[in-house]
């Protein structure tokens, strides 16, 4: 009686929760997939994540009189989807478009981006307050940080945007060897788009 008091208020609740986050962190990063053109892997993940979703649901049907499977159903989705953005973060999958706008001469920004083998365009336009330079650079998403603290050196008032970028083609960018060049990640190369 004690076991299955235990099992239908806890130990259930607490699976349901486990396969919510699971299914909803698998759904978040299948919609990065996708969006970044992984067309094989993106059908893959979404297999499993509804897999997960149809037990924790089934579950859900079997015990709608026990209000903590509906609490753990939400607790979990909510959970997931943090979880999931936290790993597509982490993967950084993908290029960003960055913009600067500034009042200022941007030629020591173009040179240290040049510098370290970013591919930079500057033009000259005219905004509110008169006359600017208006600096562009496609970047792998994990530069995001290295670049936006080279704009913060060159000028902490610079406006900046950073924008994704769908796809790019012989545009320059750095080598350099980090843990998102894992093999994890090398093996995810042919389900690209266009590879």
């Amino acid at each position: 009686m004690l076991a299955s008091v235990f099992y239908a208020w806890f130990a259930l609740p607490f699976l349901i929760f486990l396969a919510r986050v699971t299914d909803v962190t698998m759904g978040t990063v299948r919609v990065i997939f996708v969006s970044r053109g992984l067309k094989y892997l993106a059908p893959i993940v979404g297999f499993f994540e509804i897999l997960i979703w149809l037990m924790a649901i089934g579950q859900i049907m079997r015990n709608l009189s026990n209000p903590m499977c509906y609490i753990a159903y939400a607790g979990g989705f909510a959970l997931g989807n943090y979880v999931g953005i936290v790993i597509a973060d982490k993967l950084s999958l993908g290029v960003v478009l960055i913009r600067v706008v500034t009042a200022q001469d941007a030629l020591p920004l173009v040179e240290r981006l040049t510098e370290r083998n970013y591919g930079v365009t500057s033009l000259d336009g005219h905004g509110t307050s008169g006359q600017v330079k208006v600096v562009f650079t496609v970047v792998k998403r994990r530069e995001v940080p290295r670049v936006v603290e080279l704009i913060k050196i060159f000028n902490p008032h610079a406006f900046y945007s950073i924008e994704e970028v769908g796809f790019v083609e012989k545009g320059i960018f750095p080598l350099r060897e980090s843990w998102q060049d894992s093999r994890l990640l090398k093996m995810l190369k042919p389900f690209r788009k266009g590879k």
